[in-house]
């Protein structure tokens, strides 16, 4: 098979999360467990950080990958979701696999793994995984896909776990209550292997700390204080935070042996965008106006945003804003600016929220602008209406984002 060949099978024979929601979700570990015996266990051996969190667990990874890179370690990093190329989800270096990597291992485990039926996540962490063992990486960065305990990576015994923080994210998947989904994220806290908790406070910390005892594991609070030896390369207070948690997982692999000089941790910070490949993080597209492209797509990730619109000087905000359909809608339009002038849309996926239906929704919170049929005809159209000194945003969901691009 050509490469756009493999991806249209992979499509057409698996449930995608982003694409088509909870239906692609499965409450156990039983096929990752399958398939990674299926591959002679390529996670078995595999050192690497295990990245958690409601937000910001995709910039924590990408920092922390990029400081490891630059400490000289071959590293291995994979993400999820992939914003225009299912590349993105396996990078080694920085280096997205290579289309003729994907196709062989597609080719060469299909008549093995279609009879258990994985989802597309399941597949990509098992392509992972097989790949940082080809590649003989040194260390891997895996971010979790949703939650913690059930998820596809939740099969790797780490050298430091991570929880960035506790939000209202997939709450009809992973518990009806903050301290439901902090028990899900806490699923990846093992025996006797550091966790480092990024933000927690009251009985979000409690339940964190009791996991930790129950298994003997060594708990550490990420000091947002801390001084930074350098401004992250990434905008925003929020990043600053992630750039703390960063700092104390470096401490934590430190004490374990790996070796990381300050100056790998100061062009981790600063360069992760070159080094990595990260987008979609506050991202500029353009200036004049200034355009910015934001992933953020719940209630905690869209209040991030709008504090870093009140640190961006721009005269007139227009917004371009697609959700998903399967989200609690009233807590994120909540942190939205009621001066902006909207520009509605839904992406191209069979998740994306029906644009005349997210601006009915929106007006109840004060947010007016104009339904469009379209991702690129909401963004062209907010770049007609926007003068030189306005600020255009595109955010609300990764495949809005996405499409931009």
């Amino acid at each position: 098979m050509t490469y756009p060949e493999t991806m249209a099978y992979l499509q057409a024979r698996l449930p995608m999360f982003h694409r088509v929601g909870k239906a692609a979700y499965k409450a156990d570990l039983h096929t990752t467990e399958a398939l990674m015996a299926a591959l002679g266990h390529p996670e078995r051996g595999l050192r690497c950080v295990h990245v958690a969190g409601t937000n910001g667990k995709g910039s924590t990874s990408h920092m922390l990958a990029a400081v490891l890179q630059h400490a000289g370690l071959r590293t291995g990093l994979t993400t999820s979701p992939h914003l225009t190329d299912f590349r993105e989800r396996v990078r080694v270096n920085g280096a997205m696999i290579t289309e003729q990597d994907v196709v062989r291992f597609v080719e060469a485990h299909r008549a093995v793994f279609e009879p258990l039926a994985p989802s597309f996540f399941e597949w990509s962490i098992a392509l992972a995984f097989d790949h940082f063992r080809a590649q003989q990486v040194d260390i891997a960065v895996v971010e979790t896909g949703l939650g913690g305990r059930l998820d596809s990576t939740n099969v790797v015994s780490p050298d430091v776990a991570v929880i960035t923080n506790i939000g209202w994210d997939h709450a009809d998947l992973l518990g009806g209550t903050l301290e439901a989904i902090a028990g899900e994220k806490a699923g990846i806290i093992k025996p006797g292997v550091p966790v480092v908790i990024g933000e927690a406070e009251g009985p979000i910390d409690a339940l964190f700390r009791a996991r930790a005892s129950s298994v003997g594991a060594p708990l550490f609070h990420v000091d947002p204080e801390r001084p930074l030896p350098v401004p992250p390369g990434l905008t925003g207070a929020h990043q600053e935070r992630n750039a703390c948690t960063v700092l104390t997982v470096v401490d934590r692999l430190r004490e374990r042996g790996w070796r990381i000089p300050d100056e790998a941790v100061v062009r981790g910070l600063t360069d992760v965008v070159a080094t990595t490949g990260l987008r979609g993080r506050w991202q500029v597209l353009g200036r004049s106006p200034v355009v910015i492209a934001d992933v953020a797509h719940n209630a905690d990730g869209l209040a991030t945003v709008r504090a870093q619109l009140q640190r961006t000087p721009h005269r007139n905000l227009h917004v371009v804003l697609g959700l998903v359909n399967d989200k609690d809608l009233g807590p994120a339009l909540r942190q939205l600016p009621t001066t902006a002038r909207y520009h509605f849309c839904k992406a191209d996926i069979p998740r994306g929220l029906d644009a005349a239906t997210l601006a009915e929704e929106a007006a109840a919170f004060g947010l007016i602008g104009q339904v469009h049929a379209s991702v690129r005809q909401a963004f062209e159209a907010a770049r007609a209406a926007a003068g030189p000194d306005d600020l255009v945003l595109v955010t609300g969901s990764v495949f809005v984002v996405a499409e931009v691009l």
